[in-house]
């Protein structure tokens, strides 16, 4: 991104889009009973609540009746409907990662099959994004956490911590480019979690070669465990290969999501919150809601000078239901440069289908 002079003031940036998280699929109900939802009328007041906060973005995963984490379309699209009526200008961000979440204690956190995540094109009534996971990696989503983080939660016990130590995210090439194909066909923007640099350049080159024609929305989650760590660093070397032209959203774990957000706002990009990344207050004498975790942001912003977008509005930035007729419109409407004119064009299997 280029920052100009004049960048780091509010008058020149675009209202902050807050996403909430708060179904913390890796939580069971009792690591924080006040507020994690559980029934499906528990988990539609909580979107309204977290509207009503200040959040425009819900980052959805559905909770079955005994608490676990469902894996079942039937109950995201069930919520889904309900979350349509209740908060209808919301944007709703579906987590690709839907099996997010061991069966039983000790089982290892594993992912659905393809198939099955592809079947993510097919939610009714549609989502308007879906995440989208780039190259296999290793997701060790406690690497980073402290002892005190999860003492006393599911997580602290050995079996469930080593499952979800040892989880990987599936998303290699052919299913990621099928994922993003289905997801554009039937009109749903596909949200791209880049975990460093090296995924973001995989999709830089699936829009160079066709493969995606669509606005580059995405979430740099720095989290550590096979993914970026949350420092400056790591964040500027992002920064730099991001085009003007992309949405981005910070995303970081646990007492280094208050920073990394205060930086996001600070610069003009977009923060996500909730319990799904974060348990505590930032000096861990109590749990923070998800809903308190908006309100603290909204408050910071608004001390910043920056204004925080409605639903309505971050639809708007978002790019919503926007796609592009060319590769040559693709990169440009995203900040790109232009492809360079070579007299080897891509191979086959390279190009747009």
């Amino acid at each position: 991104m280029n920052f100009l002079d004049g960048s780091l003031f509010p008058e020149n940036q675009e209202k902050l889009v807050i996403t909430a998280a708060p179904y913390g699929p890796e939580w069971m109900p009792s690591d924080f009973l006040e507020d994690i939802a559980v029934s499906m009328d528990e988990q539609v007041q909580k979107a309204v609540d977290c509207y009503n906060a200040g959040a425009s973005v819900l980052h959805v995963h559905v909770r079955e009746v005994d608490g676990k984490g469902s894996k079942r379309l039937s109950q995201f699209n069930e919520l889904l409907a309900r979350l349509r009526v209740a908060v209808p200008e919301m944007l709703l961000q579906v987590g690709g990662s839907i099996s997010f979440a061991p069966e039983s204690d000790g089982e290892a956190a594993k992912w659905l099959s393809d198939d099955t995540r592809h079947m993510l094109a097919e939610l009714s009534p549609k989502p308007d994004q879906v995440t989208v996971t780039v190259n296999t990696v290793q997701m060790n989503i406690v690497e980073q956490m402290e002892p005190a983080d999860i003492a006393g939660t599911s997580l602290a016990d050995p079996a469930t911590y080593t499952a979800y130590r040892e989880m990987i995210v599936p998303a290699g090439p052919a299913w990621v480019e099928e994922h993003v194909r289905r997801l554009t066909a039937a009109g749903l923007q596909s949200a791209f979690q880049f975990y460093n640099i090296n995924s973001f350049e995989t999709v830089e080159r699936m829009i160079r070669r066709g493969a995606y024609r669509g606005p580059l929305v995405m979430n740099w989650v720095a989290i550590g465990g096979g993914m970026d760590a949350p420092n400056i660093y790591n964040l500027a070397n992002f920064l730099r290969a991001t085009p003007d032209g992309a949405v981005l959203t910070l995303e970081s774990s646990m007492r280094n999501v208050l920073p990394i957000n205060m930086m996001a706002i600070a610069m003009g990009l977009h923060v996500r919150c909730g319990i799904e990344d974060n348990l505590w207050t930032q000096d861990r004498k109590a749990k923070m809601s998800t809903v308190r975790q908006i309100e603290q942001l909204v408050r910071l912003s608004h001390e910043f000078g920056r204004e925080v977008a409605s639903g309505i509005e971050a639809k708007r930035i978002c790019k919503i239901g926007v796609f592009y007729d060319s590769i040559e419109e693709t990169l440009a409407k995203n900040g790109f440069a232009p492809n360079r004119e070579s007299p080897n064009p891509p191979m086959a299997h390279q190009k747009a289908a």
